[in-house]
């Protein structure tokens, strides 16, 4: 059913101008009663047929959580799933929240990975975005990560920032490179309905990057982030040599995730697959909780089509490509007499290249992959 676990943590010092996640400023107690909750909800379900092999604290800042908090929701995770020898267990970060003693925490607390929130290294951005923390926190922070034992970590970087240029995204890419991280994150913004940035930056604003600009900065992030030895190795991500992220390379490849807390998605892998998230209003998830039951929202059960359909674009993501094999040992069905058509096309326009049975997307492909994954849109 699922192999993985992904624990949301809705708690922010501030939110982001450009969020729209689910998350709110921890009134008292939230964040003394929260792991609590989460452990009455994982009760709830069945134990994972097969140890985790990952665990992603996301959120939100679940670097708000205290690291003894963290360390005894892994300790029964553990003994309620069971956990991979190997196991990932990434916990994002906020450079403004934590400390050299709180991140050495963290380590001892069994988290094997970190992902820091930088975003930009430029303090003008950071103020815009809405950040709490410095370009000065954020190297800090991951210099303080290296000390503390992690030879796992990973960066985020946003570009097409309001007013942002190319040479200033060039100065972005090289702070990152100059860290040395095993992993790095790049993400196009994007203007989401009901965050302060949709009201400031309608989409007609002379400030927002057009989209050659905005293709630009992905090809330079390709060439510099490339050239300086890391593997591109899904659209938005990059890592070095054996530091792939396996937890959201699972996303990709449609393996089973439970999701636990406020908001958090489930897909577990029942028949084609089912869907579901959790409320995103903490009050109606405690409530659900702590009277012993399960309040699943938008629960949708996969047919084949559908599932078919989520093989191609996200298994398209990835720069290994879509195994078109096993997408008929899945599905039984020649691929040809499913997709066969559409797929011709895409090759014919260049936006997918394919090798014996294997299909990717190419350079082209990767710039517009929002129109090719509409194609296999059941």
């Amino acid at each position: 059913m699922f192999n993985r676990l992904y624990v949301h943590i809705p708690f922010c010092v501030k939110k982001c101008h450009y969020c729209a996640f689910i998350s709110h400023n921890p009134e008292k107690g939230e964040r003394a009663e929260y792991p609590a909750l989460l452990l009455r909800e994982m009760l709830l379900h069945a134990p994972a047929a097969r140890p985790l092999d990952s665990i992603y604290f996301g959120g939100g800042t679940p670097s708000l959580l205290h690291p003894l908090q963290i360390a005894r929701l892994l300790e029964k995770f553990a003994v309620y799933f069971g956990l991979s020898a190997d196991a990932e267990i990434t916990l994002e970060v906020n450079p403004g929240t934590m400390s050299r003693n709180s991140i050495k925490e963290f380590r001892d607390a069994g988290i094997t990975r970190i992902s820091l929130g930088i975003q930009s290294f430029d303090d003008a951005f950071l103020a815009r975005l809405g950040r709490i923390h410095t370009t000065e926190q954020s190297r800090q922070a991951f210099h303080d990560a290296r000390e503390a034992g992690f030879a796992n970590i990973s960066i985020d970087l946003i570009h097409s920032l309001p007013g942002q240029s190319l040479d200033q995204w060039r100065a972005e890419l090289r702070h990152a490179i100059q860290l040395s991280p095993e992993h790095v994150s790049i993400y196009g913004l994007t203007i989401e309905e009901g965050t302060p940035f949709a009201r400031s930056y309608p989409a007609n604003s002379p400030e927002l990057a057009d989209d050659d600009l905005s293709a630009d900065m992905f090809e330079l992030a390709d060439e510099l982030l490339t050239s300086a030895g890391f593997e591109h190795y899904e659209i938005a991500n990059y890592a070095r040599s054996g530091y792939l992220s396996q937890h959201n390379s699972g996303y990709w490849k449609r393996d089973g995730y439970l999701g636990l807390g406020v908001a958090a998605h489930s897909f577990l892998r029942d028949g084609y697959g089912v869907r579901f998230s959790n409320p995103d209003n903490l009050e109606e998830y405690r409530r659900g909780v702590t009277s012993g039951r399960l309040t699943r929202v938008g629960a949708c059960q996969l047919m084949q089509a559908e599932a078919m359909s989520e093989f191609m674009f996200l298994g398209l993501r990835l720069a290994e490509g879509v195994d078109l094999r096993a997408f008929e040992r899945e599905f039984g069905r020649v691929f040809e007499s499913v997709y066969g058509t559409i797929a011709a096309d895409l090759v014919r326009f260049g936006f997918l290249i394919q090798n014996g049975r294997v299909l990717t997307l190419t350079s082209r492909g990767i710039l517009l992959s929002n129109q090719v994954f509409e194609k296999f849109l059941p």
